[in-house]
């Protein structure tokens, strides 16, 4: 049965849309249409910035505490819809059910009790000298988010958003919405003042760029490709509007000569292959010494065949399909590309996966000499593994930095020393050492096209807070 959402959230209601097109949700396990929204129009988006403008008085001046109330009882009402929420994203983004719960809701929710509790607790104010430094919300916030983790790329930019004393109008991406609906309904029960959350979906063309150019609204936070980054600073530009940016990588997984080989090899085909390779910070180039080059695409293409490839619902599946047939092709055709360039096919390819409507890709693994090659350049945002010989540490550091992008990575040595002294090298906004795990409340963003600003923790707070300096008078 496929599921109707007709409204749109704005100004503390549910309002009928100012025209009457609908956007199909396609279920990528089998091409079915799982749900129908509203096509936002840039009036809808108007109306949304103007509740959140008229809003952001009262909700700014609301002692943080009071805030933090409000939060935490959003966060109980995801918890409570937690199951539902894990089965939505399934059917939209096609990650298989069980790791939908996992990666796709435990980390949202537990990012809404977070900032409930950063709220309670973070330093609003400070003297310095004769100076009261004042940290205050910036106003109001244009939140545009992805399809590939979409509740958590919703609750980054929303929670803190909300816990500064900012109001939020949010367009979510028009392949994964529906979670973004039930968040709207949660937040309706928790009482949230009207205009405070504002909720308009449509395409990023047309909602999206009324948010990046409307004067009224202060601040953009993007996750989304680079060129579509581009296009929201470009547009944000014409009034000096803040804008966070958190975009594509190409991430490099660095094996030194030291490093445990099998285990940096599982570890890395593992990073890269979740949610089936669509994840930005992927570590989708795997450094090795030329040595032990063979050996390493040996063991990494054993490891790919471990993932079973199927629909997000069923039992066995490991590995779900690409998110829409556009994504699998463009994902296929570098596949080609990357063989037709010189590229040796080890593991997977253009027509190992299964058959069936999904839209599948088979695990892939390419060993690739050419450094400057197609593949090894550009984000292919899917389950594509790039292995590359390199001759020592200094041209591993060399080529992992040989990107446009910055965002993620990893460092797999004999010792953690070894590993650090490496990772210090490379320009990269996150990379883990020996396959420590990921940490919520560390910085996440990236140097280069990958983006500007931070998320997560503290960082992803101090986004939407700007400083203001009152002097005092000094006493005699």
């Amino acid at each position: 049965m496929t599921i109707l959402r007709d409204k749109l959230y704005i100004g503390g209601r549910w309002t009928t849309p100012s025209g009457p097109a609908l956007i199909d949700v396609i279920d990528p396990s089998d091409a079915s249409v799982y749900a129908r929204i509203p096509e936002g129009t840039p009036a809808d988006a108007e109306a949304a910035i103007a509740a959140a403008h008229a809003a952001f008085d009262s909700w700014s001046r609301l002692p943080a505490s009071e805030r933090a109330e409000y939060i935490e009882r959003i966060a109980a009402g995801l918890e409570a819809r937690r199951d539902e929420l894990a089965a939505a994203i399934a059917h939209e983004v096609g990650m298989p059910l069980k790791m939908a719960g996992r990666f796709q809701v435990a980390g949202p929710v537990g990012s809404w009790k977070h900032y409930a509790k950063l709220a309670r607790e973070f330093q609003w104010e400070e003297r310095v000298g004769n100076s009261l430094v004042v940290r205050e919300p910036i106003g109001v916030v244009g939140a545009i988010t992805p399809w590939n983790f979409p509740l958590n790329q919703i609750s980054l930019k929303v929670a803190p958003a909300l816990a500064a004393g900012c109001t939020v109008v949010l367009k979510p991406s028009e392949v994964a919405p529906i979670n973004a609906f039930i968040l709207a309904e949660v937040i309706a029960e928790a009482g949230l003042p009207a205009g405070v959350f504002n909720l308009v979906t449509g395409y990023g063309p047309v909602v999206g760029e009324v948010l990046a150019s409307d004067p009224r609204v202060d601040m953009v936070s993007f996750t989304g490709s680079t060129r579509a980054g581009r296009r929201v600073a470009e547009l944000a530009a014409a009034t000096v509007k803040k804008v966070a940016l958190e975009l594509g990588g190409k991430s490099a997984s660095v094996i030194l000569d030291d490093a445990d080989l099998a285990g940096a090899v599982k570890g890395t085909v593992s990073n890269c292959l979740l949610n089936s390779g669509q994840t930005c910070s992927a570590h989708t180039r795997m450094l090795v010494p030329r040595a032990k080059l063979a050996q390493a695409a040996e063991l990494a293409a054993a490891a790919t065949a471990s993932f079973r490839v199927g629909p997000a619902f069923a039992e066995d599946s490991k590995l779900g399909p690409l998110v829409s047939d556009a994504q699998r092709e463009r994902v296929v055709g570098y596949i080609r590309r990357g063989i037709a360039e010189g590229a040796k096919l080890v593991a997977g390819g253009p027509d190992a996966a299964p058959a069936g409507s999904g839209f599948f890709v088979a695990p892939t693994v390419l060993v690739v000499e050419d450094r400057k090659a197609t593949v090894v350049q550009e984000e292919i945002f899917g389950p594509v593994l790039v292995i590359l010989p390199h001759d020592g540490d200094e041209d591993a550091i060399a080529l992992a930095n040989d990107s446009i992008y910055g965002l993620g990575g990893g460092v797999w040595a004999g010792s953690d020393d070894h590993a650090l002294a490496v990772a210090r090298r490379i320009r990269s906004g996150q990379i883990d050492i020996n396959g420590a795990p990921w940490n919520p409340r560390a910085p996440f963003g990236g140097f280069r096209q990958s983006g500007l600003g931070r998320e997560n923790g503290v960082y992803g707070l101090e986004e939407f807070l700007e400083f203001k300096a009152i002097q005092l008078p000094q006493k005699a």
